[in-house]
């Protein structure tokens, strides 16, 4: 197929509040100057009550799940559009930071996560947020890092109750031991209020003690009623997505979109922007109607079961970037709004993404006639991108 090159694409936030992130040794204080204040969490109102079958819409006549019910014990994912066990689908989900480079490859339970937010930190390699509602049969999930502030302020959207071992402290520090923040972290210099009963070693031989810790399912359990925080959403929740319903096809609204088959977030060579480390890429398989990744040039899979990881749907998300000081630490803008990529059912939406709210609603994707843009149901992995370096970006 012909290369299409994303350039000139970007426009500006209209709103930008910069979250970095740190390097070196991630338990140590640094001097650097703190970041842009940020605006408080919004209480936005309360979401309509969910009901089973989804309505149609009626200016297009296209099928999208608009209202949730329980049926026979289950009710479809606010986080994925499919039906699961309702404790699941209204219980809070858990956002897990978890490193990308090669050294700590693979990963543990990495293809439960409904929705995998990446981003370059330091060093120009990416760090990955799994965000996680199906997670009772695991044991653990890891390898777990620290905390950057943009993921946190991700995390936040989605109501998730943010895991981590270790932070940027002058960054993260004030940030996450707010009371606002319900987070189960590993106990660390600049954490308040610990939880190290999460927590645990699991013997890797050959790799770095730093990619050998693991969130641990039951002791995870345990530090959420110990911290006596709150699974269910609150009253003003927010779905991140919306889904078609399982007869519809999302591509089918996009009948004049652009096709797809290969994409590729850093481009194919240089790492300007974060993702040419390991040159990542996803690759379209439409007898599944579904995204593999890729990531060194094989495979990017699951150490549970060797299984490749997959996705419904990829987003670009194009944010504003800086390095925040001499130590490369970085600064993306996640609230306000911007340019938006949507690769779904082989096609390409354009569009923007807005997260005009504050803190407590996640980023919201829509088309170029400002619409809500329809997703397939199943995962979604969110690449941000840096707006500066969009051009690099890719698809074919």
């Amino acid at each position: 197929m012909k290369k299409k090159v994303l350039m000139g694409f970007l426009s500006s936030l209209a709103i930008v509040f910069l979250f970095a992130g740190c390097g070196g040794k991630e338990e140590t204080p640094q001097e650097e100057e703190p970041g842009l204040v940020v605006q408080q969490p919004v209480q936005q109102e309360e979401e309509p009550t969910q009901q089973p079958q989804p309505e149609e819409e009626e200016e297009t006549g296209f099928s999208v799940i608009r209202d949730r019910e329980v049926v026979d014990g289950k009710m479809q994912s606010y986080l994925t559009g499919e039906w699961k066990d309702e404790s699941v689908v209204t219980r809070r989900p858990i956002a897990v930071m978890i490193p990308n480079n090669s050294p700590a490859m693979p990963q543990y339970g990495i293809t439960r996560a409904s929705i995998i937010y990446e981003a370059p930190v330091e060093g120009r390699i990416t760090r990955l947020m799994g965000i996680f509602e199906d997670f009772d049969d695991l044991d653990r999930i890891g390898p777990i890092r620290s905390s950057r502030d943009y993921f946190l302020y991700v995390a936040l959207g989605y109501e998730a109750i943010y895991c981590n071992w270790g932070l940027a402290r002058p960054y993260v520090e004030e940030l996450i031991n707010r009371s606002s923040v319900q987070n189960i972290s590993a106990a660390v210099e600049g954490i308040y209020n610990p939880a190290n009963e999460a927590y645990d070693r699991v013997s890797r031989p050959g790799y770095a003690t730093e990619f050998t810790g693991y969130l641990m399912i039951d002791g995870l359990k345990k530090a959420v009623d110990r911290l006596e925080y709150d699974w269910e959403y609150d009253d003003a929740h927010v779905p991140p997505f919306t889904f078609v319903t399982e007869d519809a096809k999302a591509q089918d609204n996009y009948p004049d979109a652009e096709d797809a088959s290969m994409v590729y977030p850093g481009g194919k060579s240089g790492n300007q922007g974060g993702y040419g480390a390991y040159n990542p890429y996803f690759e379209y398989h439409a007898d599944e109607g579904v995204y593999y990744r890729y990531q060194n040039g094989k495979a990017q899979i699951d150490e549970i079961d060797s299984s490749q990881i997959k996705v419904a749907n990829v987003v670009f998300q194009y944010c504003h970037g800086e390095v925040r000081d001499d130590h490369d630490y970085l600064a993306f803008g996640v609230h306000g709004e911007g340019d938006a990529i949507v690769f779904t059912g082989g096609k390409v939406i354009r569009g923007t993404w807005k997260r005009l709210d504050g803190d407590s609603s996640p980023a919201k994707f829509y088309d170029e006639n400002d619409e809500e843009i329809i997703f397939n149901q199943g995962k979604t992995w969110i690449c941000n991108i840096w707006k500066e370096y969009g051009e690099f970006v890719s698809y074919e």
